[in-house]
């Protein structure tokens, strides 16, 4: 199972977790949908609102501004996500994080909300920071080599950062493989530096 998000580099450098307040958030999300029995709709309709705020840089921009009067914030993303066919369960997940006047960490609460039902699920969450998306086969063959690591349950988790200009960052958990050309050059750099 592969969730493809594309993501700004503050998204991609933040390491997704089920801690702190972002965790607290999803994890009341979560139990709240298991209790009422909506994981089913809830899980996609989280995902469907992470893409909604990385495909839109407006609704994305109301969000992260913190001038706008609170009110209207919140009659604005809730208008928003009612007009995209959200359930209830979501938009009073949301009207919350507006009146707690945290509308700016809502990516980031629905990449915890992700990270939380992967690990009650007995999945591995995998954060993948690619220079372009990825294809199908690369995700494929990238899936067959975690799984050759130990890792046969991932859920990936995809930003695309061109300032990486190649290569692959992938972070597991605590692990964390940087095959980006960004720091490849920057190794080098540091190398011919040393030897001058």
């Amino acid at each position: 199972m592969a969730t493809a998000v594309t993501s700004t580099r503050s998204a991609a450098q933040s390491p997704v977790g089920t801690g702190g307040l972002a965790g607290r958030y999803a994890t009341a999300l979560y139990e709240l949908a298991a209790d009422k029995w909506k994981l089913d709709e809830v899980l996609p309709q989280a995902d469907a609102l992470a893409r909604l705020i990385d495909e839109s840089p407006q609704f994305a921009a109301v969000l992260q501004d913190t001038r706008l009067d609170i009110r209207d914030a919140r009659k604005a993303v809730l208008a928003v996500i009612r007009q995209q066919g959200f359930s209830d369960l979501i938009i009073n997940f949301v009207g919350v994080i507006a009146d707690n006047r945290r509308l700016s960490r809502l990516r980031q609460i629905l990449a915890a909300f992700a990270a939380v039902a992967a690990a009650r699920r007995g999945e591995v969450f995998a954060e993948i920071v690619s220079a372009q998306p990825l294809t199908t086969a690369q995700r494929a063959q990238l899936q067959g080599k975690l799984a050759e690591a130990g890792y046969s349950r991932v859920v990936l988790q995809e930003h695309v950062d061109p300032e990486i200009l190649g290569g692959l960052v992938v972070r597991v958990g605590p692990r964390l493989v940087d095959t980006s050309l960004q720091s490849r050059l920057v190794r080098l750099h540091y190398a011919m530096k040393g030897a001058a």
